[in-house]
């Protein structure tokens, strides 16, 4: 099964200092040193001026933008935090979760700083919470635009989540939506 984001996080704090020579502690201290601030421009100046992959420098920059601590290791607050501004959609996002979990074997739900992610060996569909809806995002290549079925707007997954259904109650995800979330995990598993 793949590594969360938490695990790889944690895996690079443990390590930092073996892989890249800097303990994580000695890296904030170097970019705070830098004086740079925004977020790409840090990534650059990890990469072009200190050798770092982009995974690295990606983890070293969020560290830092987060006031040193990690993003990823509490998965739990990442998916709290994602109703701070809306905790009504909880109970929705509960039941739609429940659904496509127990629907498609091997899927785990792997929360994101921005998005909530499906996963079973590929991203297959993703959750943008909203005030008053659920953006339910969808791996569904060149399949036509409907009312319903509108060009993804989600904010963090990959442009793959080509689609999306707004969703504003749990009984909304009918068996049409399962059959279109079943496309999308069928797209992302051809062999």
């Amino acid at each position: 099964m793949a590594k969360t984001s938490g695990e790889i996080e944690k895996e690079f704090i443990d390590t930092a200092k073996n892989k890249t020579g800097k303990s994580l502690q000695d890296w904030l201290k170097l970019v705070k040193s830098s004086g740079i601030e925004k977020r790409n421009d840090i990534l650059e100046w990890l990469k072009k001026g200190h050798g770092l992959n982009h995974l690295q420098a990606q983890l070293i920059t969020g560290i830092f933008l987060n006031n040193g601590n990690p993003v990823y290791i509490n998965e739990n607050a990442l998916l709290e935090n994602q109703f701070v501004k809306c905790p009504e959609m909880r109970s929705i996002f509960d039941s739609i979760s429940e659904k496509i979990i127990s629907s498609f074997q091997g899927t785990q739900l792997i929360p994101k700083k921005t998005y909530l992610s499906f996963t079973a060996v590929r991203e297959f569909a993703a959750i943008n919470v909203k005030p008053k809806e659920i953006r339910l995002g969808l791996d569904l290549g060149d399949e036509a635009f409907t009312e319903e079925l509108q060009k993804s707007k989600l904010i963090g997954p990959m442009p793959r989540i080509s689609h999306m259904i707004i969703l504003s109650e749990s009984k909304q995800f009918d068996n049409r939506v399962k059959q279109l979330v079943q496309q999308s995990f069928n797209r992302t598993h051809k062999k």
